[in-house]
């Protein structure tokens, strides 16, 4: 099989690139990424030269380029996103312009190439959010976004329903939990507070740090995505959660405790517009239909990806002077 990946210079796409290439001996991956503050080749560095791999940089916004690269595809794994929060908060555009601008260009392509799979990575967020520490989303809820980003995101995923109805593309989307792991950008949550620690800097924590997330290793999540590009049912939604449910202060103490930190590292800030309470989504579908569940709990899960910031300072140092001078301090928790 070959799979077109987009935005598999990305955090996720990245690390789903390298378990297939792993797990299929015969498959071969297209990754087409515009490399954006977000998408780093070095990501894949180990994979760089594999025959059975192949980069493109290119927007997916981009119809020539799309149409080419899609034609050469069985199925397409779609990532590419923009995906900060906080930087959705301040400028919408880019995120209107990849998140559905460019999902309607490869829904369009993918309809014209006959394309067997169309698996489209979206988030819990479209759901908007729980107020109290009760209920659990299912694909069946309305969705309710309360960011540009999540707005962006429930319209991408509003498009490919509309193509599946209209135009019987096969398309599924997949809507996972709070991800974590090796490869993420150190502005978000965990990494940003692990390289900091390192660094001997505080911790930003959003105003009290009571909002709860449940948070879903990536190796889980690239399962998940595996079960439903080969076993999943054409024109389906499944949630993918991690069953770690947890306020972002008890986040801060775990990461503090395993590098021998104390809470004076803490340091509380403005909380930022509309942040959402709570997400919390029920997996059961994808745990019934297909038979996934997560296999990293947190406390396993959290040292693994402490470890891997510690033991790999010459990924993200460079990352994080890049994103200094470029993001004007943002972080968040998404």
């Amino acid at each position: 099989m070959r799979l077109l990946v987009t935005g598999g210079c990305g955090f996720i796409g990245s690390n789903f690139i390298r378990y297939i290439l792993k797990n299929y001996p015969s498959y071969e991956i297209i990754n087409i990424d515009a490399l954006t503050y977000a998408g780093n080749r070095e990501n894949l560095y180990d994979v760089e030269d594999f025959p059975r791999y192949r980069f493109i940089h290119g927007r997916i916004e981009d119809v020539e380029t799309v149409k080419e690269v899609v034609k050469d595809a069985d199925a397409v794994v779609h990532f590419a996103a923009e995906s900060h929060v906080d930087r959705s908060i301040v400028d919408a555009q880019p995120f209107l312009k990849t998140n559905i601008i460019g999902t309607h260009v490869l829904l369009d392509a993918a309809r014209n190439a006959g394309i067997k799979r169309f698996i489209h990575i979206s988030t819990d967020e479209v759901y908007g959010t729980f107020q109290t520490d009760e209920g659990e989303f299912t694909e069946e809820d309305p969705l309710k976004p309360n960011s540009p980003y999540a707005a962006s995101k429930a319209s991408a995923d509003l498009l490919v329903r509309s193509y599946i109805i209209t135009y019987e593309v096969p398309a599924i989307i997949i809507r996972p939990s709070n991800n974590y792991g090796p490869f993420q950008l150190p502005e978000k949550f965990i990494p940003l507070m692990v390289t900091n620690l390192i660094d001997g800097l505080k911790v930003p924590v959003y105003g009290k740090g009571l909002n709860i997330r449940d948070w879903l290793f990536v190796e889980d999540t690239c399962r998940a995505i595996d079960m439903v590009l080969h076993k999943g049912k054409i024109g389906e939604i499944y949630n993918v959660g991690g069953g770690n449910e947890k306020r972002n202060i008890e986040v801060v103490r775990t990461v503090l405790s395993l590098m021998q930190k104390d809470e004076k590292e803490i340091e509380f800030v403005p909380d930022r517009p509309g942040h959402d309470y709570r997400y919390s989504v029920n997996y059961s579908k994808i745990s019934r239909q297909l038979g996934w569940a997560p296999q990293v709990d947190f406390n396993r899960g959290i040292e693994i990806t402490v470890r891997w910031y510690r033991e790999n300072q010459w990924w993200w140092r460079p990352l994080k002077e890049r994103l200094k001078k470029e993001s004007k301090g943002f972080w968040t928790d998404k």
